[in-house]
């Protein structure tokens, strides 16, 4: 289980903590855009070419052409036509330039490396094995409900002699329901836990936000970049350490929300529920069946 938190973010001293946090919160984007994006230089002369692509060429075999056809256009062949022909583009005057304003302080900048900060923090590794353990019981009991769904059909084949038509509806539309309802148990249950991973993963992301802010303003940091993309560094720029010792002080753990909250009881239980909710005119099959 994991998540992804902004790499690149800002830190400037000073009371604006608002518009810090959100300036850090923008930093991924800010960061796939400078890594992932190019100038490409090549744009003026592809649209030269396709304007010249557009121009109207005539080709006419051995000399030949069709009646009709004026003087003027025998002394046109393609060949003859040269782009420089063109009439010029209009010149485009460069805007006027801003009025000068306040230069960017001076960066002083700190790294961080985020997986590995998210590796040794306490709290995310709670959330995880927990998430982790709901997903995996959800799985089994899925795995389990099948397995009687398999079961029933099989002994609904074996006995579809013996019984009669109404009967075999009245059984194979029990089994579709059944069916029904518990693929609508296991979409709830499996949209709970990810609820839940949510909100645990929010907080642990909130507060790691802060403490990133915390260390690099205890430091005169105004620049924090993510670790991992840097090919080089001096120690002292790396604020890893530190940041992982506050999160762990910060926060130990998360609560997360129970995982009866607004989820259906086990398969085990919900396998009889259907059979209970029947009505009475449906239970004298099964008591045939039986006998």
């Amino acid at each position: 289980m994991s998540f992804r938190l902004p790499f690149v973010c800002r830190a400037a001293a000073g009371p604006r903590s608002v518009s810090r946090r959100a300036g850090l919160r923008r930093g991924l984007a800010a960061a796939a855009l400078a890594l992932g994006l190019g100038w490409v230089a090549a744009g003026p002369a592809r649209a030269q070419t396709l304007a010249q692509q557009a121009q109207p060429e005539w080709f006419v075999p051995g000399g030949q052409q069709r009646a009709g056809q004026s003087g003027a256009g025998q002394q046109r062949p393609a060949q003859q036509r040269p782009p420089q022909q063109r009439p010029p583009q209009p010149r485009v005057d460069a805007p006027a330039p801003l009025p000068p304003g306040q230069p960017p302080p001076t960066p002083v900048i700190g790294l961080v490396n985020v997986p590995e900060v998210l590796r040794v923090s306490s709290a995310h590794a709670q959330v995880r094995e927990e998430i982790e353990r709901r997903r995996a019981r959800l799985n089994e009991d899925l795995q389990r409900e099948q397995q009687l769904w398999r079961e029933e059909q099989q002994r609904l084949g074996a006995e579809r002699a013996t019984l009669s038509p109404e009967q075999l509806r009245s059984r194979e539309r029990d089994l579709q329901d059944r069916v029904t309802d518990a693929q609508r148990i296991f979409r709830d249950r499996q949209r709970a836990i990810e609820q839940a991973a949510q909100q645990a993963l929010s907080e642990v992301e909130q507060a790691l936000v802060e403490v990133i802010t915390q260390v690099a303003e205890s430091r005169s940091v105004n620049l924090v970049l993510p670790a991992p993309v840097v090919i080089f560094n001096q120690p002292q720029f790396d604020l890893t350490a530190e940041v992982a010792d506050k999160l762990n002080e910060r926060l130990r753990s998360v609560a997360i929300a129970p995982e009866g909250t607004g989820e259906p009881p086990r398969p085990a239980e919900t396998a009889q529920q259907p059979a209970q909710q029947r009505p009475a005119q449906q239970r004298p099959a099964q008591q045939q069946r039986r006998n």
